[in-house]
């Protein structure tokens, strides 16, 4: 009989796509099980379609918890209800919780399973998960790779894998999206571009537009490159800023991709500049180089992983702080983090020039 395992790892990108290769090394340990992941929806289009798992459910979390206060409440409710259900159809020999926070432990709470597999006290920011498992997996240091410290409880378990792969489930229709996208912009199919993607969550890992649209000049320049910015739709508003800055052209992309398309115009950058953010991991797992910006975070911990990739940043006494918000903020004029403010464009495109030439 089939061996029934599950993945919890609901959010974010740069978090589900660290844990493909997790996914994947239990599939190579165990190529009979039937294989489901528990995913919310932002993050869903990473996991649809893996090669590596039977069945996907996603989690609507975020929709239901506004929609209990809308005028369409019950249908939430009944959303809510049967989601519940299909998570506890199956009782699972293993569940694994790759997340570690209350939101995922609760949901392994209601699920019916054998072993509850995740990590024990002692890992930060974890709000108390380990206490809803019934295997703990002594404590790791969370200065390894989040990528790494995935592989390392599957490990503690004698789960070995000597390769780290992440097969994004990128179709073909996906590619071909990406292509359209491209065509309407005037890039042709054989003439090379760089992907730029400027925003990020966390104020504190943004930099200055006027840089991004300094070194996207530079780059079509030095390079006889198309340059394309990406982004969510909550970031057009800064592409246009850069843009507008520019003296060259470049593609405006955001918000007009699923997280599939934008694989798929990733895989065929020459390089793709980023702040630390989803997309920055996107492109390392398409195995894209990437010139990532560092402020507030560790790139040991969280940094595109993969030798091909280069990290900037100013190393601060106080970086990283894993702060959403500056505590030096107070009293200044500028919107950027001084760690942030202290990346110059000069700095940024000898790494990129550097990534280019050997590429």
């Amino acid at each position: 009989m089939a061996v029934n395992i599950l993945i919890v790892k609901l959010s974010a990108i740069g978090d589900v796509l660290h844990t493909l290769p997790a996914a994947n090394a239990l599939r190579a340990h165990y190529p009979s099980a039937r294989m489901t992941w528990l995913v919310e929806e932002a993050a869903s289009d990473l996991v649809l379609g893996h090669r590596a798992l039977d069945r996907v459910l996603v989690s609507r979390r975020k929709t239901w918890i506004r929609g209990l206060a809308s005028r369409d409440a019950p249908s939430h409710l009944r959303a809510m209800a049967a989601f519940v259900r299909c998570l506890r159809d199956t009782h699972y020999d293993m569940i694994f919780d790759f997340h570690g926070l209350l939101k995922s432990s609760l949901l392994i709470f209601f699920a019916k399973g054998k072993r509850k597999i995740g990590f024990g006290k002692g890992m930060t920011h974890m709000e108390s998960s380990h206490l809803f498992l019934n295997e703990r997996i002594p404590a790791v240091s969370m200065e390894h790779h989040a990528l790494k410290r995935q592989l390392m409880l599957l490990e503690a378990l004698g789960i070995r894998s000597n390769t780290i792969a992440y097969d994004v489930p990128i179709r073909q229709q996906d590619r071909k999206a990406a292509r359209a996208l491209l065509a309407a912009w005037g890039i042709p199919p054989d003439v090379p571009y760089v992907a730029v993607n400027p925003g990020a969550r966390w104020k504190t890992k943004l930099w200055p537009p006027e840089r991004f649209a300094r070194v996207a000049d530079a780059l079509i320049r030095r390079h006889s490159v198309k340059v394309l910015f990406t982004g969510s739709r909550e970031d057009v508003d800064m592409v246009e800023a850069i843009r507008a800055r520019m003296a060259g052209q470049a593609a405006g992309l955001a918000g007009r991709t699923t997280l599939k398309v934008l694989g798929a115009l990733y895989e065929k950058a020459a390089l793709v500049l980023s702040t630390d953010t989803g997309p920055m991991h996107l492109a390392a797992a398409v195995k894209t180089p990437v010139v990532a910006l560092f402020g507030p975070t560790a790139p040991w911990r969280t940094g595109p992983f993969g030798e091909a990739h280069r990290v900037v940043r100013a190393k601060m006494p106080c970086s990283p702080c894993f702060k959403r918000a500056c505590p030096l903020d107070q009293g200044r004029s500028t919107d950027t983090a001084p760690c942030m403010g202290r990346i110059s464009a000069a700095e940024v495109l000898g790494a990129v020039d550097a990534v280019m030439e050997r590429e």
